[in-house]
């Protein structure tokens, strides 16, 4: 049996306020031990995972978003390998973003429509947005403010602010929506991490372990930087205060983190990536790391010492998704479905968040709205959750933290008062908790 809840708003809350604490620091979790007791927690919920029932007449579809490919000199990936990818990880669709080179138009039908069961979407990153317009740009590329993004969503089209870190005070108007989680960024915030994997690169104990890491654990290698996207989550709560705005997952992935350790001569190497040129890569001598001398020995100039591939499509599928609902797994109805928010971001490395429900329902208990709609505050109505693993639950209103619960797969709360109602979803992975799921809102005025 399912436990429940039911809180009203003028209950007192168990725990408001800020979202569970780290434990575990970055460098920490990427320890062999950490990795391993991630893993076996992962493993144990597949288990635990309950299959929801499909909700009558939406299908559930496993979307990427913000997917490069063959499209500059830093993505490592091409089409066909993103495709197998694809096909392995369960991905239902992927809305390309094409680094924009005119005069090569990014919309130009080779990539569109279905292709072995995946569908393409052709699309753009471009001036800090996501782009998916309906036909051809090339000749509206030019257009500013306002006016560009008015081209871009013309018909069906779709716009995404992207990475906003960088743009955290961009207007929000005529927006589709933005993205509110991105692995690139984590990336970005975490510069001692970043220095520490260099560091094992040049270390013949160390990238042994950090091998052995890469090949037993990837997912969990893959997510170790992962954190609470609070900059991109505040964006989109002040947003969706304005507006309904579309919290989608950017991925970001070029197949372009292939670890690279190049031998220039017994006491010098080279250490970068697969898409690296030999003047780009980071110059280090056995002056600063001894235990490059072992690693040149009986080896030649030249030589590629080490190479780990650290984030392959399939790796960046596995990690999260956006999840669209959708009549159809048709173009048209993805994008639909987008535009309306019905949609949730998971992070399903950690456990597949198919079936999850957030729903608005009203005193008969009938569904009133699901996540991305506006409704109507009527008495007796609540909003309703299913999940197929128990986590703890955090519910979100205009921003705030209004109900928290350890170890829920269903949840019910009782509306007395109107706003923008989001829920997020953790799971405890080696001791601390995880954001899993952030559903897009239920606006309910």
């Amino acid at each position: 049996m399912r436990s429940a809840f039911v809180l009203l708003m003028c209950a007192p809350m168990a725990s408001a306020g800020d979202p569970p604490p780290r434990t575990h620091t970055n460098l920490e979790r990427l320890a062999l031990d950490r990795l391993k007791a991630a893993h076996e927690d992962v493993e144990r919920r597949k288990s635990e995972r309950i299959v929801l029932p499909i909700r009558p007449g939406l299908n559930d579809y496993r979307c990427i978003l913000h997917a490069h490919a063959e499209d500059s000199s830093h993505t490592g990936g091409t089409l066909a390998e993103m495709l197998a990818d694809a096909k392995r990880a369960g991905i239902h669709a992927i809305l390309l973003t094409d680094h924009f080179r005119p005069p090569k138009d990014f919309i130009d039908g080779r990539w569109r429509g279905n292709k072995e069961g995946v569908l393409f979407v052709p699309g753009s990153e471009v001036r800090g947005f996501l782009i998916y317009p309906m036909k051809s740009m090339l000749s509206r590329m030019d257009l500013k403010g306002s006016d560009f993004i008015d081209s871009v969503t013309d018909g069906d089209g779709l716009i995404f602010l992207s990475h906003v870190e960088e743009r955290r005070d961009h207007p929000v108007d005529g927006l589709t929506g933005l993205e509110i989680t991105n692995r690139h960024y984590d990336a970005k915030a975490d510069k001692l991490s970043l220095l520490a994997l260099g560091l094992m690169l040049t270390d013949p104990k160390a990238l042994a372990d950090l091998d052995k890491a890469v090949r037993l654990f990837p997912d969990e290698v893959f997510a170790f930087q992962s954190d609470y996207p609070k900059v991109y989550l505040e964006k989109w709560d002040e947003g969706t205060k304005k507006k309904r705005l579309t919290g989608v997952a950017a991925n970001d992935c070029h197949h372009n983190q292939v670890l690279i350790v190049k031998m220039v001569d017994e006491k010098t190497v080279l250490v970068g990536t697969q898409v690296d040129e030999d003047s780009k890569m980071q110059r280090i001598s056995a002056t600063l790391r001894p235990g490059i001398r072992d690693m040149t020995r009986g080896r030649k100039p030249g030589d590629v010492l080490a190479r780990l591939d650290t984030d392959p499509y399939f790796r960046s599928f596995c990690n999260s998704a956006t999840h669209v609902l959708a009549p159809k797994l048709e173009e048209a109805a993805i994008r639909t479905a987008l535009k309306a928010g019905h949609a949730f971001v998971s992070h399903d490395w950690m456990g597949d968040a198919t079936g999850f429900r957030f729903d608005a329902v009203d005193d008969k208990g009938r569904v009133a709205a699901i996540l991305g709609d506006e409704v109507q505050q009527s008495e007796g109505m609540k909003l309703h959750a299913r999940l197929p693993l128990p986590g703890y639950l955090r519910l979100i209103r205009d921003g705030k933290e209004v109900a928290a619960r350890e170890s829920q797969s269903e949840f019910e709360f009782a509306l007395k008062k109107a706003g923008v109602y989001r829920l997020e979803a953790w799971l405890k992975i080696d001791g601390e908790y995880r954001p899993w799921i952030f559903s897009n809102p239920i606006y309910v005025r």
